[in-house]
């Protein structure tokens, strides 16, 4: 596995190295070892499996609040999405940047997505299917979302959003939510109170 570090610090594109013959191809995409030698934290609570049914579909952009804050690792295993996250640590020079990653079958590239950034993705093609390594468990209450197309993020998808849920229609933007944001995502100020 290659691990290349995006511009936001502690997030990885995770390429895999196929060995191929004539039966096919075989690639290592995950050890724990390996992520801790990239200083990377490997904790797997759960495994997840998105699947969408058609191109335009968008998913997020979802996160969880510390205590329960998730790292996740996702690969795409059929079909194709344009994978978001968003920098939500307010001590970090990137906080609100975003990075845009392409997440294929064909490519077999993995995005490693530490804690507090918002994650979301857009199908590229019909019959896409994600799966997920997480390192906490879903925690009712816990979780928060932006609008995908809240103007304080800029973020240019790059494929019509045909599909999208009520929830994630009802994400409040950041400009309504940016100092409650900031305050609960601040890991010193959480650990104080």
């Amino acid at each position: 596995m290659t691990f290349s570090e995006t511009i936001l610090a502690g997030a990885y594109t995770v390429e895999i190295d196929r060995h191929r013959d004539s039966r096919g191809y075989f690639a290592r995409v995950f050890c724990s070892d390996t992520f801790l030698a990239h200083g990377l934290k490997p904790v797997v609570a759960q495994g997840s499996i998105s699947y969408n049914a058609k191109r335009g579909t968008l998913r997020g952009l979802h996160f969880q609040y510390p205590p329960v804050a998730e790292n996740k690792y996702v690969r795409c295993t059929k079909g194709a999405v344009a994978d978001v996250i968003v920098d939500l640590r307010p001590e970090s020079p990137t906080y609100l940047r975003h990075v845009t990653v392409n997440l294929s079958a064909d490519n077999g590239r993995g995005l490693y997505i530490p804690e507090r950034f918002a994650h979301g993705f857009v199908t590229l093609t019909d019959d896409t299917e994600l799966i997920y390594l997480i390192s906490n468990y879903y925690t009712p209450g816990a979780e928060g979302g932006l609008p995908h197309d809240d103007p304080s993020l800029g973020i240019s998808w790059p494929a019509e959003v045909r599909v999208l849920s009520e929830r994630d229609r009802t994400w409040k933007p950041y400009s309504d939510i940016g100092n409650e944001l900031k305050a609960r995502m601040n890991v010193a100020a959480s650990r104080t109170s």
